[in-house]
Formats: C-alpha cells, sequence, structure tokens
C-alpha cells in the first residue's frame, strides 16, 4: 500500500511492534517515561517534566525515533562467545541495521593488526594500553572526537582531559552537519545558536521550513506545525524533494489530526540542489522591490544593509531563476507571503549546511529575517533544527577546537590548570592528519566518525592508518568493522537512563534539562564520566589543578561548568534544586544582537551556479530514511518514500527516460571519488528534474571531501555522479 501522509495509525502500530522487540509495551512505556532526555533529536522532550513531555508541558509526544532508540538500548547484550565466533571480515559483510542489532557492547573489546577477530580484554587492560600509547606520542599526534549524545559532564571532561594532555585537537560531529549554522549564526547575530523558544514557533504566522524533512527526522517538530496550520498561518517548505510527511501528517496524539490528516505545507518550492542561495536572494529581491522591507529596522538595528541592497539589485531575475531553478513567479508569491506575515520564523536544517557555501545560505536566511525585523521579538526569529539530542550541549561546555576566550581564561582562573594554546584542527583536518600520519591516536566518545565522514574510501585509509583508535559506544556501527587502527580498543558505556547518577544535555531551543539515569539493565558497560576519569588516573596521575577522584562525580563537573560556561550558572544546583533552566543571552526577544555593537550584520554574496548540467549527469543528495537516525539504521524500509531498501538512487521519471533506463535497472553510480554498483535505478517523481537522492551513509562513498571554507562542513548535497547500466550479465 502506497503511503500518502505521515504519522498516524501506522505509527501507532509500530509502537506495538516496538514493544515487543524490547519485551513488552508496558516496558517500554515505562522507560520512556522515566525523567530522562530523550536520546534523539535536539527538539527537547523530557527531563524533569518526565519522558514524553517537551519543554511546554505538553505530554505524550512521542515519537518513532525515540522508540527506536530506546528499544536499540534494551537490546540484550552481546555474548563474549560472539567475538571468536565472528571475524572482523564477518563483521564487515553486515549492514549498518544488522550490526546495530547485534546487541548491547558489554565488555572492552580489542582488535590488533595481524589479528582476525576482536578479543575480550579487562577494563585494565583497555585502560593501560590507552595510557600507556597516549603517553608515547606527543599530544598533537592525538585527536578527540565527540557524539553529541554524550552528556554535558562527560562531554566537559573528556575535552578538559584533552586540553590537560596538551592537544586543541577537539572536535565534534557538528563539524560534518551544522556547524555551518553556528559560523553563519554567530557571524550574524553574534550567537551560534536559535533565537526563540519552543512557544515562538507556535505563535508564529508563518515558518520556513528550508531544506530539512523532520516529518522523518525530527517528529515533534510536526505537533508545532500543525498548530500553526491549525491557527491559520502558513508552512512555506523549500526542498527538491516533495516529502510525504511534509504534505500531510497525521499526529498519533491529536484525535482530529490522526483521523483526517494535517496538511502541513501551504506553499511547496522545490529548487535545484544548490539553487538555496539564489532562492533566497530572489525573495529578498521581491520583497525590497514591493517596497516590504522595515526600513526603521535595518537602519536601527542592523549594519551593512545598503551594502546587502545595492547587492539586491544587482541580481537581476535572470540569474536567480537561472541558478535557483525556480520561476520568478513562484518566488514572488512565497515572497508575497512572507511580506504579509506579522511572525516569522525561519527554519533550516542541513539541505541548507551540506553544501560548500553553507555558511552562505545560513547568513542569506539572516538577511532576510532583518530585512523585515523578524528577529528579537516574540514570536520571530532563526531556528537551525539540530540533530543529535546534546549536540548543541557539547558544543556549549567547550568542544570545539579554539575554546570561547571566556572559558579559557575562567579554565585558567578558577581551577589553575594549564591549556595548550596551539591551534586545534577540525574533523575533517584531523582525517587527513591521520590519513598522512601526523596524527596517531583517536578517542571517539560515541557516534560513528567512520560512517559519517564524505569519501568512504578515504575515511578507511586515514583511520586505518592510526596507530591507536578507541571508541566509546553502546552499540556497533560501521566504524567498529572498517577503518581499523593497528590497535582499535571499544569501551562499553551506559545509556542515558542508566547512569547511576544524573546528567544534563541542552536542546536546540537552549533549555537545559536534568536526566535521573537509573538501573543498568546489563552488568558490564560503565558510565561515561567514570570511564574518562579512569583515563584520566592513568594517563595525567599529578596534573595541575585535577583531582580524578573527584572528576569522577557528575556533581562536581558541573560545579566546574558553572563557574566557566557564559551562562550555565544554575547548572551547578541544578541536581538538588530539579530547576531546568534556559540560557541566558541566546534567546532573545529584543533586536539586541550578541555582536560588539549589538548590531546583526548582514552580508553580501556570490551565487554559486548550478552543477552537474551536462546531460548524463544528476545532481545528488544524500538524505536519511524514515528509518533512520545519523548514521545508525533501524530499519531497511524508507516509509514515507515508499522504498523497501537501500541500495538505490531516486531519480524522477523524465530522468530515467533521458538516461536510457528502465525502472529499478541495476546501475552503477559514478561520482569525481568512487563508484557504487548494483544500484537500483528508481523512477521518483517527488523529486525535482535534473536531481537524485541516495541514502547516507551507503553512499558517502560517492561524497568528495570538498568543504565549506568558513565551517569546514563537507559538501553532502549536490555531489555530481553520472549513472551507467550495469551489464546484463550482472542483473
Amino acid at each position: 500500500m502506497v503511503v500518502k501522509s505521515g504519522g498516524g495509525f501506522r505509527a501507532i502500530l509500530y509502537t506495538f511492534k516496538k514493544g515487543r522487540e524490547a519485551g513488552g509495551v508496558w516496558k517500554l512505556f515505562r522507560a520512556m517515561r522515566t525523567r530522562n532526555t530523550c536520546k534523539t533529536c535536539a527538539v527537547g522532550m523530557g527531563g524533569q517534566k518526565g519522558g514524553m513531555v517537551n519543554e511546554q508541558g505538553h505530554a505524550f509526544e512521542v515519537c518513532k525515533k525515540s522508540m527506536q532508540a530506546m528499544v536499540a538500548d534494551m537490546q540484550p547484550g552481546i555474548d563474549p562467545n560472539f567475538w571468536k565466533q565472528n571475524s572482523v571480515e564477518a563483521l564487515q559483510r553486515l549492514s549498518p541495521r544488522e550490526l546495530e542489532n547485534l546487541g548491547r557492547i558489554i565488555h572492552p573489546v580489542r582488535y590488533r593488526r595481524g589479528e582476525t577477530h576482536y578479543e575480550v580484554i579487562t577494563w585494565q587492560e583497555a585502560f593501560e594500553s590507552i595510557a600507556s600509547k597516549l603517553g608515547a606520542v606527543k599530544p598533537d599526534e592525538s585527536f578527540w572526537y565527540f557524539s553529541g549524545r554524550s552528556s554535558n559532564e562527560a562531554g566537559f571532561l573528556l575535552q578538559l582531559l584533552a586540553r590537560v594532555y596538551g592537544t586543541n585537537n577537539v572536535n565534534n560531529c557538528s563539524y560534518y552537519c551544522h556547524q555551518a549554522s553556528g559560523v553563519g549564526l554567530q557571524s550574524s547575530i553574534g550567537s551560534g545558536t536559535a533565537t526563540i523558544v519552543l512557544d515562538d514557533l507556535e505563535k508564529a504566522d508563518t515558518v520556513f521550513l528550508i531544506g530539512g524533512n523532520p516529518a522523518s527526522n525530527h517528529p515533534r517538530i510536526m505537533t508545532s506545525l500543525m498548530r500553526v496550520r491549525r491557527s491559520g498561518g502558513k508552512v512555506i517548505v523549500i526542498n527538491p524533494v516533495k516529502e510525504t510527511g511534509l504534505v500531510k501528517f497525521r499526529i498519533p496524539s491529536d484525535p482530529m489530526s490522526l483521523m483526517f490528516g494535517t496538511k502541513i505545507a501551504s506553499h511547496y518550492v522545490q529548487p535545484h540542489i544548490g539553487g538555496d542561495l539564489a532562492l533566497l536572494w530572489g525573495i529578498a529581491k521581491s520583497i525590497v522591490e514591493t517596497g516590504d522591507t522595515d526600513c526603521d529596522f535595518l537602519k536601527q538595528f542592523t549594519k551593512g544593509s545598503e551594502q546587502w541592497l545595492a547587492a539586491v539589485e544587482a541580481f537581476s531575475w535572470q540569474e536567480i531563476e537561472t541558478k535557483s531553478g525556480v520561476a520568478r513567479s513562484e518566488i514572488e508569491s512565497i515572497a508575497r507571503v512572507y511580506a504579509e506575515s506579522k511572525r516569522c520564523v525561519f527554519s533550516w536544517t542541513m539541505g541548507i549546511t551540506h553544501h560548500a557555501h553553507g555558511v552562505d545560505n545560513v547568513q542569506a536566511i539572516a538577511n532576510l529575517a532583518f530585512a523585515r525585523g523578524m528577529v528579537g521579538r516574540p514570536g520571530c526569529g532563526l531556528m537551525p533544527i539540530r540533530g543529535h539530542s546534546n549536540v548543541q550541549g557539547i558544543g556549549s561546555v567547550g568542544v570545539t577546537p579554539k575554546l570561547k576566550q571566556q572559558i579559557f581564561d575562567a579554565l585558567k582562573q578558577n581551577f589553575d590548570v594549564e591549556l595548550p594554546t596551539t591551534t586545534g584542527k577540525d574533523t575533517l583536518a584531523c582525517m587527513e592528519s591521520a590519513n598522512c600520519g601526523e596524527i596517531k591516536v583517536g578517542v571517539c566518545l560515541g557516534g560513528n566518525l567512520y560512517g559519517s565522514n564524505p569519501d568512504s574510501t578515504f575515511a578507511d585509509q586515514a583511520l586505518s592508518n592510526l596507530e591507536m583508535n578507541v571508541m566509546i559506544n553502546t552499540t556497533m556501527n560501521t566504524g567498529h568493522a572498517f577503518g581499523l587502527a593497528k590497535e582499535t580498543i571499544i569501551l562499553p558505556v551506559l545509556a542515558r537512563d542508566e547512569e547511576p547518577e544524573p546528567t544534563t544535555q541542552e536542546s536546540m531551543f537552549n533549555f537545559v534539562r536534568l536526566s535521573d539515569g537509573g538501573p543498568r539493565r546489563l552488568p558490564g558497560p560503565r558510565s561515561e564520566v567514570s570511564v574518562i576519569a579512569d583515563i584520566g588516573k592513568r594517563l595525567l596521575p599529578n596534573v595541575n589543578g585535577i583531582d580524578w577522584e573527584d572528576l569522577e562525580k557528575p556533581s562536581t563537573i558541573r560545579k566546574w561548568i558553572s563557574k566557566v560556561v557564559p551562562g550555565y550558572g544554575k547548572i551547578a544546583d541544578i541536581e538538588s534544586t530539579k530547576e531546568e533552566f534556559q540560557i541566558e543571552g541566546r534567546t532573545f526577544h529584543e533586536p539586541k544582537f550578541g555582536t560588539e555593537d549589538g548590531k546583526g550584520v548582514m552580508h553580501c554574496h556570490q551565487l554559486p551556479s548550478l552543477k552537474g548540467t551536462s546531460n548524463n549527469q544528476l545532481r545528488l543528495m544524500t538524505v536519511r530514511s524514515e528509518g533512520q537516525f545519523n548514521t545508525v539504521v533501524y530499519e531497511e524500509e524508507d516509509l514515507y518514500r515508499n522504498q523497501d531498501r537501500r541500495e538505490i538512487i531516486l531519480m524522477h521519471p523524465d530522468d530515467l527516460e533521458r538516461l536510457g533506463l528502465e525502472h529499478d535497472q541495476l546501475v552503477t553510480v559514478t561520482s569525481e571519488t568512487g563508484a557504487l554498483e548494483r544500484i537500483h535505478a528508481r523512477a521518483y517523481d517527488s523529486i525535482r528534474s535534473g536531481n537524485a537522492l541516495m541514502y547516507y551513509p551507503e553512499a558517502n562513498v560517492l561524497v568528495a571531501r570538498q568543504a565549506d571554507p568558513k565551517s569546514k562542513t563537507p559538501a553532502f548535497k549536490g555531489v555530481v555522479v553520472e549513472i551507467s547500466p550495469q551489464d546484463a550479465s550482472d542483473r
């Protein structure tokens, strides 16, 4: 049966399916209701209001993503005999979903070059080996990579360990997703995060949703969009693909929406991949030509507006139409909606940031908000829709190559620690350094660094060149099978709701929440904080200003955070007060920006030409499926796109015909970096002609290491590919 809407009764039935996998629906319900922050996206659920409750206090805001993550953590442990019975070569034959479904890692395991299998080792063996290797190399010959799923306490402690060890090669997963948002916003408004709270989104009368698919990746946002539409508001979706859930969504917790569905997009615009910047400037040109800019706001609260207006005038409509792929009449239509708006929120995801001009895209969105005074007022503002549940918090507590000067100074003044002043490397630069032998040791707190990298062939080679790679995880992923270092160690840790002591996380709305933790499900895994502290004890037992025994307590770490991280003062007492809080100075309802002079900064850009315009080429973007979260694949099918497998390339029927292909024909997809064979070419009329999509991370082999020079974010979108039929004998 063809799926024509997101959510609905299928989502309810899915709850029972996941309940069976977890050992019973009631067991899953109780796990979801604990006072812990949701483990998936950063929209913000759970904490002290209880699971399935959002930051406005609305209850039963449950989604498939949160259930998928919870059930994964409720899996049984991997038997120690598994490692003897299954070689690394056998692991490499497993799909991302199959690796995830092996179960929880419960023993430290090690692989050594020349061996065929991982071996189970003791915690003591693991710690001694790690400390010995780190002690034998120079600090800048190591890199430290962080997932956004870990707690603020674990993130702060590990970056502190890296720095007192002597390196600033400290980076996080945002460099491969939303770093362009942080850089773009920082350069425009003086802060790298959302300017609104959740309530502002639901008060808006117009919401721009640009380059994203929250129906699959951030489902709880759909409830807010439903409320916007019910109050008479407009939702303008800008995406090369017409996503089912953004056309119509059935909110399971709302009886009317569940039965009849909610129309989400009031307007749906499909630019070419890479055409967003031209489209955004086209909207700007339209509102300038109709006299709908807020001249007083521009003069009083921004700088650079005169240059911006001159740039708007200089762009011709012909250039805008050609480089966006959108007709002037369609651009003017959505510009009129914006011109009539009284309260507008601009939101976006990685369809905006995953380009070589990702920062320019974000700056152009900020320009549009400035143009009509739609930032710094209630119900208005800028909202990057972030991925991992604590990716924003990890950045806040110092997991960046360069510490904010305030944090750097406060650490030295309050705790008398010695910190390096060398230039730290971003994630891609660390990979390049590993490849050429400059970096010899990697330490990864969560995530899947191999799976999240562009150019998988290169990633495998670079990580394999390491002398040691330490990965701290709960379940298996492709990074445990590929890119194995001379010595690879996997350390099993507890999930957030199993931590023995409370931890904290920060949502994309700058709200800090407290997770109570809970009883461990399996013997073996340890708290992230205790693992980090144990490495510190062995590596740096007598470092100035550090008491590792004391820092093994999350409450102690929170006291450090409260004294050094701007806006985090209330975190010191959060365990006793249970008072979750909004970070000061980020969310604002007055047009006073975090720049030196308090004014917003407007930017001018050159419009990039569209790539992949030859007859035998397509512009490709890598995407996540509905049964997936980041690199973790929970289901092979992509329900909302009506696809039953992942080794496919979806293209418009006109392109299929142009290339002389039949639906479901096996093809080879080739880019400048590599090729994928035995891919099913499928007609998909929801995508704009000239463009195509494939699934991440499997298609990463096709993605070059080209990155935005301003944010170092790789261009996972706009990859130029060619399609060739597979030999008949290979079908």
